[in-house]
């Protein structure tokens, strides 16, 4: 793709040795952020991997979320010792609980980058076949990455002075952006107007003919429901869901709309394998990779990443990557649906979607509503 080459890692593996090779192979300056970052065996091996490129002279500045990580200051004592630096993004209770910093992404010696929806957890990392997450990764390499090393160099101005200053948040939501021809960086935040990331995605859905989307979490605002409906009118539209995860009310919460979907020609079907993390979205000619769902939280709250790709043999590659969820998915029909749409599921979805989309999906987890 011209100067750029990307690189998609579906696998928990090749995630893996993918991120610990870029550690490890840093010579200058390791600038790694995180949403959730467990204190587990993942965390523990990264964490030293980034301990040892701190005592070989590499400048390394690990940004985290203190609503998300569980790891803090002291997981990292012995990498700031070395001189490493660790900055917590949103340490106030009442910032952290509005705004997120949902994004992921390492970048060694200003010249490649590890991106996604992954986070730093065992759990990220396991093989196919076990009970783990279905996510993606994207290594990528050449131009564009200097529009991640810009990126970070603002989030650890914000950060690095205790609290996020949410002007400025708001403000770079909505105006920042790094293009290179066929690759553009878009980041999500909070706003008073559409984000750069939600306004790029509004504008493709509301002329698209064709939509491919595998979305972990997905209640979009009306607006967009109904561009997804208008694709399928004109075109072919083909989402992928989930139908396991940690949250059962995010499930509820999609299930909430499948109605609406299907009336529309809405092809749906639900990921069956494993917990479903993946967030690609395909329009036309477009591919979209990153760290947002396409929820409200997503959409319109939390500091996301996400890079747009105009190109056409890449949208091809990535609908045929999409075929493979369609193949382990089961599909849901108008008779599957109505035979679950029961008085009693609809009435858990639709409060799921209420606690989802209006208050916050994180409220749910010690909510018993079920799928």
């Amino acid at each position: 793709m011209g100067p750029h080459r990307l690189t998609v890692l579906a696998d928990g593996p090749d995630r893996w040795r993918a991120l610990l090779n870029l550690i490890n192979s840093a010579q200058r300056r390791l600038d790694v952020c995180f949403y959730i970052y467990a204190t587990d065996r993942s965390g523990a091996a990264v964490r030293d991997a980034l301990t040892a490129a701190a005592r070989r002279g590499v400048a390394v500045t690990v940004i985290l979320d203190s609503f998300g990580a569980d790891a803090d200051a002291g997981f990292f004592a012995d990498m700031c010792a070395a001189g490493g630096r660790f900055l917590c993004f949103s340490p106030r209770l009442t910032q952290r609980y509005l705004i997120r910093n949902h994004q992921k992404m390492v970048i060694a010696d200003d010249r490649v980058a590890m991106f996604g929806g992954f986070n730093v957890e065992d759990s990220y990392f396991s093989a196919p076949n076990d009970d783990g997450w279905e996510d993606l990764a994207v290594l990528i390499e050449g131009p564009a990455v200097a529009g991640l090393v810009e990126l970070f160099a603002r989030l650890s101005d914000w950060t690095s002075a205790g609290h996020p200053k949410f002007l400025r948040l708001r403000r770079a939501s909505r105006e920042w952006q790094w293009s290179d021809g066929q690759l553009r960086w878009l980041i999500g935040g909070p706003s008073k107007s559409l984000s750069r990331w939600v306004r790029c995605v509004s504008e493709d859905l509301h002329r698209a003919k064709r939509l491919d989307m595998v979305m972990a979490y997905f209640t979009p605002p009306n607006s967009l429901m109904r561009a997804i409906g208008r694709i399928a009118k004109r075109g072919e539209a083909r989402l992928v869901m989930a139908a396991k995860s940690d949250n059962d009310a995010t499930i509820g919460a999609t299930r909430s709309l499948y109605d609406y979907l299907l009336r529309q020609g809405v092809g749906v079907w639900e990921f069956m394998p494993r917990k479903l993390h993946t967030k690609l979205v395909v329009v036309d000619d477009a591919v979209y990779l990153g760290s947002a769902n396409f929820d409200v939280r997503s959409l319109y709250l939390n500091l996301e990443l996400m890079l747009r790709v105009d190109d056409a043999g890449f949208a091809a590659r990535m609908r045929e990557f999409n075929n493979r969820y369609v193949a382990a998915s089961q599909r849901i029909t108008p008779a599957l649906h109505k035979r679950r749409a029961t008085v009693w599921n609809r009435m858990r979805w639709n409060m799921s979607w209420l606690l989802v989309s209006v208050i916050d999906y994180t409220v749910t987890r010690k909510l018993n509503l079920g799928p």
